[in-house]
């Protein structure tokens, strides 16, 4: 649009030099200079691709033919250049360029992961194979990700304990199990695994307690989907994979971290895709748009109601007063 407009704007330019050139009265523009100058505007690139308007946007996605099924996440833009994000099976979302578009089909790949992605788009549903480091190819299904807007403000329910029965009231996500109750306090040591509540919640007000040990690491998952990264950050720059970043999705604005094994507390509030995060009573992202999900989520149905869960495979990590409002 904006190189469009300079080139209307040259072009009437000439038209109207060519007039006063008739009458005697001034040299034209000519079309060499008219290149020229729309050069020096920086309107040489090439136009964006053809991206089918169906394909842009978010998509989540699942593996559906291994012996287990995980989720993954596509973001797809069209700007200046046909790009976006991918997540994969684990870690954090990561950039996407140079993909290939042959109709309602895409495909794409990313080198650090060993990975290739090839989809195609048929009745609302986008369907293909990626292959990763894990193995592959695995065949996946997606659908439009929800925008999960909300209209009115919540009205809060009752506070819940999510401790009060201690570890009744949680699951362990797989086989290893290092987590342990006493005097209030939850504690975790390696190896071990995610530990989910066993009640799901939509939108909701959390608080919690946590110790981080030195170069600990840990997260604090929102509907199962979403980590609150937690981990060793004292003295360092905010970042969106350091200490209250929404993981590779949302970068706070400060990072008031205590230091390793001091007792923090976090305040967060989830309501659809906005999310505040305050840390240690600083509000380090404040009604921001988490885009979707990040790596180690239980699955990319964004639009259900999820548990919280905290991740317990890196380190030990420990944990108290959880307390959780939900919005009727």
């Amino acid at each position: 649009m904006y190189c469009t407009t300079i080139k209307n704007t040259l072009e009437r330019a000439r038209d109207h030099n060519q007039e006063l050139f008739m009458e005697r009265r001034h040299f034209p523009i000519t079309s060499t200079m008219l290149v020229g100058i729309a050069l020096l505007a920086g309107c040489n690139a090439a136009p964006p691709p053809d991206a089918p308007e169906a394909l842009l946007g978010r998509w989540d996605l699942t593996v559906t033919d291994s012996a287990e099924s995980w989720p993954l996440w596509l973001e797809l833009t069209n700007d200046t250049m046909l790009s976006g994000r991918f997540q994969p099976r684990g870690g954090h979302a990561l950039p996407i360029e140079d993909i290939v578009l042959e109709g309602t089909s895409l495909a794409f790949g990313i080198a650090e992961r060993e990975l290739h992605f090839e989809a195609g788009l048929e009745d609302s549903v986008l369907s293909g194979t990626v292959t990763d480091m894990y193995g592959g190819p695995f065949r996946f299904t997606g659908v439009r990700a929800p925008t999960l807007e909300r209209t009115v403000e919540p009205e809060w329910g009752e506070e819940i304990d999510l401790l009060a029965d201690g570890l009744e009231g949680w699951v362990v996500r797989r086989a290893e199990n290092g987590w342990s109750f006493s005097d209030g306090i939850l504690n975790n040591s390696a190896p071990s695994s995610d530990l989910i509540s066993r009640p799901h919640f939509t939108d909701f007000r959390l608080h919690v307690e946590v110790n981080v040990p030195a170069e600990g690491n840990s997260g604090i998952y929102l509907r199962g989907r979403h980590e609150v990264q937690v981990q060793d950050d004292f003295g360092n720059e905010p970042q969106n994979r350091r200490m209250g970043g929404i993981y590779g999705q949302v970068t706070p604005t400060v990072l008031p971290a205590k230091p390793p094994g001091e007792w923090q507390t976090f305040d967060i509030t989830l309501i659809g895709r906005r999310v505040t995060v305050v840390l240690n009573g600083v509000t380090m992202i404040e009604d921001a748009e988490i885009p979707g999900i990040t790596g180690g989520a239980l699955d990319s149905d964004e639009g259900a109601p999820g548990p919280i869960m905290l991740q317990g495979d890196h380190t030990g990590i420990q944990y108290r007063n959880i307390r959780i409002t939900p919005a009727r």
